[in-house]
């Protein structure tokens, strides 16, 4: 049993079938992941801190509408043949990171949206009986270490399910799943529950679950019962604390790094400052347009 604990997560299941309706108008023609952060659609950023992770086969669990996700992961010969005519090599590298080789990623079509939970079981049957990552696209983090590579180390140790946390003030607690502490060992806390937006009040702590986790075949059984939770959907987060409950292997882990939202208008401008700002070749000048409006705002008032 031990040894079945401590496998390699090669495995991750990206859930991708969301309307993103929070980004219309822009997402009635395009999927809400291929939306880019600064030059780089906020897919490629999950896939790049699952390929840094280890993970070797990629699992998008999608839905209608959502073929420009695959059409972004293939080749494209046309484009690849006029940057090879043009002598554009570094553009040329760029293009051929975003390839997957095939039968590398599979595509399983979620057809009713029952929740998060019901998006990671729909992915069952590829998952099979071993750990598996899942890795929600509108987190975004930026960390020296990729976060889900961290987890990985961590789970190496541990064994048992890991889900990323972070604390956040109290009152915002109601929009996250909050844990229950048992034991807090630093970066790693033992869980002996999880809420699923509770109110602020009722909180059993400020440390919410964020869009990593490293789960074990066991959540996937738990899924499949169907049960529903909150707001009548499949939550991911009730089929953890089922695992908690009969097995007392659930940890938080609070990864290094700065989580951005981008699901939210909001906290998707507020990453592509910051990444805007830690690239090289944009910092200078983007920093001098900054730098200027806000001295124009404060000249304004």
């Amino acid at each position: 049993m031990v040894k079945n604990m401590k496998r390699k997560v090669t495995k991750a299941i990206f859930p991708v079938a969301g309307l993103g309706t929070r980004f219309l108008p822009a997402t009635k023609s395009i999927p809400k992941e291929i939306m880019t952060l600064v030059d780089r659609p906020l897919i490629q950023y999950a896939i790049d801190e699952a390929r840094a992770a280890g993970i070797k086969e990629f699992i998008f669990v999608t839905s209608r509408g959502k073929s420009a996700l695959e059409d972004y992961f293939d080749h494209a010969p046309v484009i690849e043949a006029e940057l090879k005519r043009k002598g554009k090599k570094d553009l040329l590298q760029i293009l051929k990171a975003t390839d997957m080789e095939s039968g590398a990623i599979a595509y399983i079509r979620q057809q009713r949206a029952l929740g998060l939970g019901h998006a990671v079981w729909c992915a069952r049957r590829l998952v099979g009986d071993e750990p598996f990552a899942v890795l929600l696209p509108d987190d975004v983090i930026a960390a020296e270490k990729p976060c889900l590579q961290q987890m990985v180390e961590a789970h190496a140790e541990t064994g048992g399910n890991i889900v990323a946390a972070m604390e956040v003030p109290h009152d915002k607690a109601s929009a996250y799943g909050v844990l229950d502490i048992r034991e807090d060992m630093g970066s790693l806390v033992s869980v002996k529950g999880m809420v699923e937006k509770p109110k602020a009040s009722e909180a059993p702590s400020n440390l919410a679950v964020i869009g990593r986790y490293i789960l074990t075949p066991q959540v996937m059984e738990h899924l499949h019962r169907k049960k529903p939770g909150a707001g009548g959907e499949i939550q991911l987060t009730d089929a953890i604390a089922e695992e908690i409950r009969r097995s007392n292997n659930v940890f938080g882990f609070r990864f290094r790094g700065q989580r951005f939202d981008c699901g939210s208008k909001a906290g998707f401008l507020q990453a592509t400052v910051a990444f805007g700002l830690a690239r090289d070749d944009l910092r200078d000048e983007f920093e001098q347009f900054l730098f200027g409006m806000t001295a124009m705002r404060k000249a304004a008032e």
